[in-house]
């Protein structure tokens, strides 16, 4: 079986799943709301990277099936909260109208909340019948990445940065909460549930964030001269709502060039590990060309 292949098994299991735990923990009377958002489109690149960690360990991934599944209800909430008025106000997400825009602001904000509530109730529900030290670890791991030290504390210094100048330093703030300690967060879980060892834990980490800024850069660099067709979305919104990013602090020569180094580095911390015939390691090569 090819990669590309092995991949279309994962993201077809993570979906119909992702359907399967939504019609049986989702009030029918919020559901159509929430499946709209849930299936809206994705690159489903969390759960992935939890998966696929698991299976770089060669352990069984399914053990982690529960955990990748509520990373992308998380991203999933946080992005239909990240569209509202109040936030960010857009009227398109991967090409279709926001939850919003289809559903209202009250039922929008309801269903982020459902989404955040069900990932830690199909995380709890596997740990009660699973009870092992690793599966609470890895939950914590999730939640605190997803809370106010993570990707909440992230939005919040995102929104001042709406109306503020900032620092690269203050910048990449934004981007190591808001974006990548979740990316964190889902490999690190990963490593836990199969047993990784301290050194690999810490090596995985400094590879989760180097790939959570370079993927934020590449949205950054996207949003200048990505293609809207691809992308689902206007490019140059944040030049029109005169935000700063990664490519308006640095230029977007030096943006491209550090968003090529940082991909190299995490490619070579994946070699180190001994991942480079690795699922995830052919995944996160074919992560770093995308062009939406």
């Amino acid at each position: 079986m090819n990669f590309e292949t092995q991949l279309k098994s994962f993201i077809k299991e993570i979906d119909e799943n992702l359907n399967i735990y939504l019609e049986n923990y989702i009030e029918k009377n919020i559901l159509d709301v929430v499946k709209y958002s849930v299936n809206a489109g994705g690159k489903r690149f969390r759960p992935l990277l939890l998966l696929l960690t698991i299976d770089a360990f060669g352990k069984e991934y399914k053990d982690g099936l529960s955990f990748a599944l509520a990373l992308e209800f998380i991203h999933t909430y946080s992005l239909i909260h990240d569209d509202l008025p109040a936030m960010d106000n857009d009227d398109l997400r991967r090409g279709i109208p926001t939850c919003h825009i289809k559903f209202g602001e009250a039922n929008a904000i309801l269903a982020g909340d459902a989404l955040l509530n069900v990932a830690f109730e199909i995380m709890t529900y596997y740990i009660k019948n699973n009870f092992e030290k690793k599966y609470i670890d890895a939950m914590s791991e999730i939640a605190r990445a997803s809370g106010s030290c993570g990707m909440i504390g992230g939005q919040v210094a995102d929104i001042y940065a709406e109306e503020n100048e900032i620092t690269e330093q203050e910048l990449l703030y934004i981007h190591e909460n808001k974006t990548g300690k979740i990316i964190i967060a889902s490999i690190i879980a990963g490593a836990i549930i199969s047993d990784a060892t301290k050194e690999q834990i810490i090596k995985l980490k400094d590879i989760g964030y180097k790939l959570g800024i370079a993927f934020q850069i590449k949205d950054d660099i996207l949003d200048i001269i990505g293609n809207e067709k691809d992308l689902g979305k206007p490019i140059l919104s944040d030049v029109k709502n005169n935000k700063t990013t990664y490519v308006s602090i640095n230029g977007l020569q030096k943006a491209q060039r550090d968003y090529e180094n940082l991909s190299t580095e995490v490619l070579l911390g994946l070699k180190e590990l001994n991942f480079e015939n690795k699922l995830i390691y052919k995944y996160i090569e074919k992560i770093i060309t995308r062009e939406k």
